[in-house]
């Protein structure tokens, strides 16, 4: 009689839990392990790198459906290339012009799976005020709870190449590469 308690209460859990479990996750993101990284050749000698300290957004996902959404807005004069005088050149006119373009976004509604691991966001990147369909390769990707805070925590490193031409950012080219490699270190926690 109590295995057959027991066995119908597990049933019974089960049933009130797998929709949950199926169900749409959403997910904050952790602007303390969130960085944007971008890459661009400097005058054939190098590969410079800067970065954006300020990152925020939320990010859907429903595994047993293979579908979610992604949405992130980057703090643009947050950018970080080393020392202040860079910093203040790279939010100038000639390039971020973070005073009439503060932010840049990333939105998808197009997650493509492999199994229940997403392995790109297909979406639009809006920045200097121009927007383009951009594809982030999604590399590494791990849900888990957090060893630390034990929260569900879902963390991937994110890859794109773009032309920064083709949002209005000319300046140098072709000394300063048009080509720019993103790097996006990502990790986010269950709402």
């Amino acid at each position: 009689m109590k295995t057959t308690l027991a066995a119908h209460l597990l049933l019974a859990l089960a049933a009130v839990t797998a929709p949950a479990l199926a169900a749409p996750a959403g997910y904050t993101i952790d602007p303390n392990h969130t960085f944007p990284v971008f890459e661009v050749d400097h005058l054939g000698f190098s590969t410079q790198r800067g970065r954006f300290n300020k990152t925020s957004g939320r990010i859907t996902l429903d595994t047993a459906a293979r579908q979610g959404s992604v949405d992130v807005t980057i703090d643009a004069a947050s950018i970080d290339m080393g020392f202040a005088k860079w910093n203040d050149n790279m939010r100038g006119e000639n390039y971020f012009n973070t005073d009439a373009h503060p932010t840049i976004t990333f939105k998808a509604d197009r997650l493509v799976f492999d199994g229940e691991r997403p392995v790109s966001a297909e979406g639009s990147l809006t920045m200097l005020g121009v927007t383009k369909p951009v594809t982030l390769t999604i590399n590494r990707f791990r849900c888990a709870p957090h060893p630390l805070n034990k929260r569900e925590t879902c963390g991937a490193d994110v890859m794109a190449t773009l032309k920064r031409s083709e949002f209005g950012m000319t300046k140098y080219i072709p000394s300063v590469g048009d080509d720019v490699r993103l790097l996006i270190a990502v990790e986010a926690f269950r709402e």
